[in-house]
């Protein structure tokens, strides 16, 4: 219970510095983040008081899970003055008052079904407000993440253990997709992005995972057609080739994310060096974690280091199908604040956890790299990852 109240203290905090004067929090992790509770509904927050959860279903399940009061939201068409009538404070004063909700994830038809519902309010997005209240995470929020890491470092050594020449890349990820969840591994992966999804990861061999997608990474992977046109497919591995096994594990809510790379044999000279210069880049990007280094300098030094190893034109992607940043925040969700990459001026804080991960794609060749989860600590960092680093070769 202290854990959500200092979370809605927070928040109330960023309200008053910002002039809000109401918070409706609409999205299912938001919902669970501030309340302990995903059943559907809406969270009402205001400047001064405690919050209240209007419910559409299933109350009696949020009645329980919730760590504050959950109501029945009942006819949406009265939403808005039942609201106003349990808030009164906030929508009695002679002015419109200042809602914020987030905006980056609010579909339009239902922020202007809110818009009819709660009338002369003036509508504000607080998207920022909530990613960068979750940026920081507690210590049971990180305990929750060395779980998910360790999970997946086990799930990683079973599906090692069963990989052969001729196995499919279905095969690969269905034997880490199954000892994961014999281990509490929640099944999905969940991200913020708009049209952006995860199942495991990204598993895969060859040419296949340096096919481009649309996902927002350096690794897209052929994936099983286009209803679903990334990770896994039912390709065969082959000796000799770079197998990347970029995967995530959620418990509780909170997701690990790592990356390493896998061989039946060797790798070409080519892609031992790249390699290397992975390696090398999250090395000097671990001298650089903590707290005070600022985001984009991170992903600065990365684009230097492979400038210099010759590699640029591979870096994280291919072509136009690049993407500009070294790493991501992670939690609840896989593609959380701060980011690292230009333009993010955040400097690292304690509590943030990131995950790093350099990469380098061949085209018709194989993507190679690796990544590990790190949380920032007061004079430096923990790495969460636990899976030993180097090229794995089975």
């Amino acid at each position: 219970m202290n854990e959500f109240n200092d979370r809605i203290r927070r928040l109330q905090e960023r309200m008053r510095q910002e002039g809000t004067d109401g918070f409706l929090v609409t999205q299912n992790v938001d919902l669970y983040y501030f309340t302990g509770s995903m059943q559907i509904g809406y969270l009402f927050v205001p400047v001064e008081g405690e919050p209240r959860f209007y419910v559409r279903r299933s109350l009696q399940r949020a009645q329980v899970e919730s760590a504050f009061p959950a109501v029945g939201l009942g006819s949406f068409r009265s939403f808005g003055d039942k609201v106003k009538g349990d808030f009164s404070t906030v929508f009695s004063s002679g002015k419109s008052p200042v809602i914020a909700t987030e905006f980056d994830v609010l579909p339009v038809q239902v922020f202007q079904r809110l818009e009819a519902a709660f009338g002369a309010v003036e509508w504000k997005d607080g998207s920022m407000a909530v990613r960068e209240l979750r940026m920081i995470k507690s210590e049971q929020e990180i305990a929750l993440l060395r779980k998910s890491a360790q999970i997946a470092d086990q799930a990683l050594d079973f599906a090692l253990s069963r990989l052969k020449e001729g196995a499919t890349e279905l095969e690969l990820v269905s034997d880490i997709e199954y000892r994961t969840r014999q281990l509490g591994h929640m099944g999905m992966i969940r991200m913020r992005g708009y049209n952006q999804e995860l199942v495991t990861g990204m598993v895969g061999s060859g040419s296949a995972i340096s096919m481009p997608t649309g996902f927002d990474g350096p690794a897209g992977g052929q994936g099983l057609g286009p209803a679903f046109p990334q990770g896994s497919a039912r390709r065969a591995i082959a000796a000799n080739e770079p197998i990347l096994m970029d995967i995530g594990c959620m418990i509780d809510g909170y997701v690990s994310d790592q990356t390493r790379t896998v061989v039946i044999g060797e790798l070409p000279e080519k892609l031992q060096k790249a390699y290397e210069v992975s390696e090398q880049i999250l090395r000097k990007a671990e001298s650089m974690l903590k707290p005070g280094t600022i985001c984009e300098d991170l992903y600065v030094m990365a684009l230097e280091h492979a400038k210099d190893a010759g590699l640029e034109e591979h870096f994280m992607g291919y072509g136009e199908d690049q993407v500009k940043f070294l790493g991501h925040g992670i939690g609840l969700e896989m593609d959380e604040l701060p980011v690292l990459a230009k333009g993010f001026k955040y400097p690292l804080q304690p509590g943030m956890v990131i995950a790093v991960e350099p990469k380098f794609t061949f085209p018709g060749t194989g993507v190679i790299g690796i990544e590990n989860t790190y949380a920032i600590t007061d004079d430096g960092f923990e790495k969460l990852t636990l899976t030993r680093e180097g090229i794995i070769q089975v």
